[in-house]
């Protein structure tokens, strides 16, 4: 899955909000379908809440993305943790449609933060999906019910 990565995101270093992350020290939730992987969540958690760095989905639209993130909230809540967090990026048009659908919310727009993450991540291409120009951190939340 660490190639899947590599290859989805340019290396397996990934950058949010300004923090550097090596995606071999982060904790992770693989999908199997019969013996071949088909998707991988890496997050991190820290004071209370869990950060979902990586969702990355190789079988598009049969639930593997839906039922990663469904198992690191029920990580997340038995951690004690608040909230569910994650970043996109502004040309990113289905996860922003697929976050949405699911109840995330759209915490905060970080203007021009991946301006800021090519100085750590040189490798952040300027345009993206449909030649949108890669701008701003988008960052979405699921509030959790911890009682």
């Amino acid at each position: 899955m660490s190639e899947a990565v590599s290859r989805h995101f340019a290396s397996t270093r990934i950058v949010s909000r300004g923090v550097l992350h090596d995606c071999s020290e982060l904790t992770g939730l693989a999908a199997v379908r019969g013996v071949t992987p088909c998707g991988v969540l890496l997050y991190a958690i820290h004071e209370g809440e869990c950060e979902v760095v990586v969702l990355l989905s190789l079988a598009r639209r049969i639930g593997v993305a839906a039922a990663l993130l469904a198992s690191v909230r029920r990580v997340a809540r038995a951690a004690g943790c608040r909230r569910l967090w994650l970043i996109t990026t502004n040309d990113n048009q289905a996860a922003i449609d697929f976050y949405s659908s699911r109840g995330w919310s759209l915490k905060a727009v970080h203007r021009n933060a991946v301006s800021e993450a090519r100085r750590i991540k040189p490798e952040l291409p300027l345009f993206g999906h449909n030649g949108v120009p890669i701008r701003d951190e988008l960052e979405f939340e699921l509030l959790l019910d911890t009682a």
